[in-house]
């Protein structure tokens, strides 16, 4: 019985891996789409959004069936009961990944009235930070997911830095408004993306120490 359930806690490991990667992929394709105003490589990157949700009922069913039919006791209940949180932010991201593609379909035959230097440093952040937190969670990494809490601060920091050029670009010309509006909209959903990635880092940390929101 035991053995089985090793099994499918390596199941979950991988099953998990392949979450991580189709959120990865959708944020990839969002800001390579934002960047070179694709539409088509956009559509891509909002079609990934029913991949991922399919992958979290999948995982979600898997970890009820861990907790019905095999009953963990101390550090596996807390892997399991962990992934079942995990995967909710990363639907959340990637919903964020399309949304950020369906504002990137909008702006696609407009010239941007200002560079997008920020925001694609702001993408590379956020995926970062997706990439480390699911990895320290299979690999049952803390330190890892202590790296990945710490760096939202740099998220952060950069989404003020765009909040305020978006605003200096408005009053330098009021015609910029609604573009910017649009800008700060991608923005502050990478940013969420990285309030998510926190979310899972947090519950990586709980599923090694059994404390949650803090270490």
């Amino acid at each position: 019985m035991r053995n089985v359930f090793r099994e499918q806690l390596k199941l979950l490991n991988d099953m998990m891996i392949e979450m991580g990667a189709l959120v990865e992929k959708a944020i990839a394709l969002a800001i390579e789409a934002l960047q070179k105003q694709d539409i088509e490589l956009a559509k891509k990157a909002v079609a990934f959004d029913a991949e991922i949700d399919q992958k979290e009922q999948e995982i979600e069913a898997l970890c009820l069936k861990l907790l019905l039919q095999q009953q963990p006791v101390a550090r596996d209940l807390r892997t399991v009961s962990s992934a079942l949180k995990m995967i909710t932010d990363m639907k959340r991201i990637g919903d964020q990944a399309a949304d950020i593609s369906e504002i990137t379909i909008y702006l696609a035959n407009m010239t941007y009235t200002g560079k997008l230097e920020r925001i694609p440093k702001m993408a590379e952040a956020t995926a970062k930070m997706v990439t480390d937190s699911i990895d320290a969670f299979v690999k049952k990494d803390l330190e890892l997911a202590k790296s990945v809490i710490e760096n939202d601060d740099i998220v952060d920091e950069l989404f003020l830095t765009v909040r305020r050029n978006l605003i200096d670009l408005t009053r330098a010309d009021v015609n910029n408004g609604e573009q910017a509006m649009d800008l700060l909209m991608v923005a502050k959903y990478f940013e969420r993306i990285g309030d998510h990635a926190v979310n899972i880092a947090e519950w990586v940390v709980f599923s090694i120490t059994g404390e949650h929101g803090k270490y």
